[in-house]
């Protein structure tokens, strides 16, 4: 089995979006932040933090996108429903091709 950072962010991002694991994935992403047991231990000056802080970052970028895609589908699926209640009213005019 390959690991890769883009196989550890792809299983990340798909692991946020699912509705049932979502919560856990904050709550286990905001106790990595704040715990001092890291991949780079935080005593370290510097490289002790860019840890935290990346994945701090690909937490609040993630929400971020869900809720964008959540809000563009709730507004999308208004629209559908207000749309098919709409009447539309057409006027047709007939057009003789051999009248000058």
């Amino acid at each position: 089995m390959k690991f890769s950072l883009h196989s550890i962010y792809d299983y990340y991002r798909s692991l946020i979006r699912s509705t049932k694991y979502r919560w856990w994935i904050v709550l286990g992403t905001l106790i990595y932040f704040i715990s001092p047991l890291d991949f780079s231990p935080d005593f370290f000056p510097i490289i002790g933090q860019i840890d935290d802080f990346v994945i701090l970052s690909l937490l609040i970028t993630e929400l971020i996108k869900v809720i964008f895609e959540e809000r563009r589908g709730s507004t999308q699926v208004m629209e559908k429903e207000s749309s098919e209640n709409e009447t539309v009213e057409v006027e047709v005019i007939s057009i003789d091709k051999h009248s000058n």
